[in-house]
């Protein structure tokens, strides 16, 4: 079977609707970490009117991945296969290890989520935490989620629209408990913040967090589809699957930090979502909880997979379900055992993996709006190592991009110069390096493009 051949998928193997992307990013995005990206938000000091516009605005940047998505749409192939064209095959090395440490990272964090959302439900049984219910809590969810290897496509699209419905029906249940309860008269008296200094970085770590994180998974899912469906039915399927479970969880989260003023900085911020739900309704919430994070994981696993493949990292499938397996283990042990902060785990990740995702999408994006998606994608470019071996123009706009931010960014390893105002500690520099990367890559496209007409 020569390269060609594995890289797209035959047209009987394409048969997936659009509305099977919506629920599948729907299932992804409604899982319980947004009630605590909810109580995050308010702690920008905003006021309500401000949270939720931030939330909303923030939200619409999964129309980044709907716009990805419509290349898996268009030719049948994966996503860091697809990068090849913009970065080449030696050139897309560097964004492949990049995505693989966000892949880790996120199964990390959800890893940690499902560990803990377990230690809730013990607690809510009466079981204190101690270090051994937590190890047993990880110990069940990184078997669930090692059991969902064995999930075929087909098989995660049902399960992701069965739990669409269920942990919807439960969101909107404890939306209509916690309504009443919620002490709206300190949300509407909360001052506005400044826009610049504390609206801007709350939009940003929304969207690192939201959209910019979910990137690098787009065209894993979109290349199943029909080709019968127009562009515009599959990218707004996968933008609209993302933006409403998460305006809704991050919406539950902004009313909860009124009850639950603990939610964003507690040890576990999932134990204390129990305060405000009858004991049996917090045990059916954990329990469907828990099944939603797993298929959520397997997203992850899957996509994981596909990079280390498109890369030729690793192929042979023992030694990656072996590498997942550690990543799945020892990164959420670390967290939970070692670090023992959550929400600074969680943080840190992102300031340095968004801008990794922002400088490398943005240049995936720009690459298809300019050129592919009306020239389509000239399949030497993704199979040929020899004719493709370096896209400099991507290499040089991603790298540039991610210089940039670095130099505006304050994080656990390095404080850049200009680290202030407006930039300081918090995510506002992964909007400058997606601007940054993309319109350096745009430049260099269009002035590429005059010189070969001269």
């Amino acid at each position: 079977m020569n390269e060609e051949e594995t890289v797209f998928l035959s047209a009987a193997e394409r048969t997936d609707r659009p509305r099977s992307l919506f629920f599948l990013y729907c299932a992804a995005n409604i899982g319980i970490l947004g009630l605590v990206y909810g109580a995050i938000i308010v702690g920008f000091q905003l006021s309500f009117l401000q949270a939720v516009l931030a939330t909303v605005i923030g939200s619409f940047s999964f129309g980044i991945v709907g716009l990805m998505s419509l290349a898996g749409r268009d030719t049948g192939a994966v996503t860091f296969v697809l990068s090849r064209a913009s970065f080449g095959f030696r050139g897309n090395l560097i964004p492949s290890v990049a995505a693989l440490i966000g892949h880790a990272g996120w199964l990390s964090i959800n890893v940690c989520t499902g560990a803990l959302t377990v230690l809730a439900l013990f607690a809510t049984l009466g079981l204190d935490a101690t270090p051994m219910t937590t190890g047993i809590a990880l110990a069940i969810f990184v078997l669930l989620v090692l059991a969902s290897v064995v999930f075929s496509h087909d098989m995660l699209i049902r399960m992701q629209t069965i739990c669409t419905y269920l942990f919807g029906f439960f969101t909107l249940v404890i939306l209509a408990i916690i309504i009443p309860q919620t002490d709206w008269a300190m949300l509407l008296a909360m001052p506005d913040g400044d826009w610049a200094a504390n609206f801007l970085p709350a939009l940003a770590f929304v969207a690192a967090g939201t959209g910019i994180g979910w990137t690098s998974y787009a065209a894993d899912y979109s290349c199943h589809q029909a080709v019968k469906y127009s562009r515009s039915r599959v990218g707004w399927a996968v933008t609209l699957g993302g933006v409403v479970p998460l305006v809704l969880m991050l919406g539950v989260g902004i009313l909860l930090s009124s009850k639950v003023p603990d939610l964003a900085s507690s040890s576990n911020p999932i134990e204390v979502i129990k305060g405000v739900l009858p004991v049996n309704l917090a045990i059916l919430y954990y329990i469907t909880a828990i099944g939603g994070l797993t298929p959520q994981c397997f997203l992850g696993l899957k996509s994981s997979k596909l990079v280390l493949q498109a890369a030729h990292i690793l192929v042979n499938e023992r030694w990656i379900l072996l590498f997942q397996t550690v990543v799945v283990t020892l990164i959420p042990a670390y967290i939970l055992f070692v670090a023992q902060d959550f929400q600074g785990t969680l943080e840190g990740f992102l300031s340095i993996i968004g801008k990794l995702l922002a400088a490398w999408s943005s240049v995936f994006l720009m690459d298809y709006l300019l050129l592919r998606r009306t020239h389509g994608y000239d399949r030497v470019l993704l199979t040929d190592p020899v004719r493709n071996a370096l896209n400099s123009r991507g290499v040089i706009s991603w790298v540039v991009g991610f210089v940039v931010g670095m130099l505006f960014s304050q994080t656990f390893v390095f404080t850049g110069p200009f680290a202030t105002g407006i930039f300081a500690d918090n995510s506002l520099n992964v909007l400058l390096t997606l601007v940054v990367s993309g319109g350096l890559y745009s430049i260099l496209v269009l002035v590429g493009d005059k010189r070969s007409a001269a």
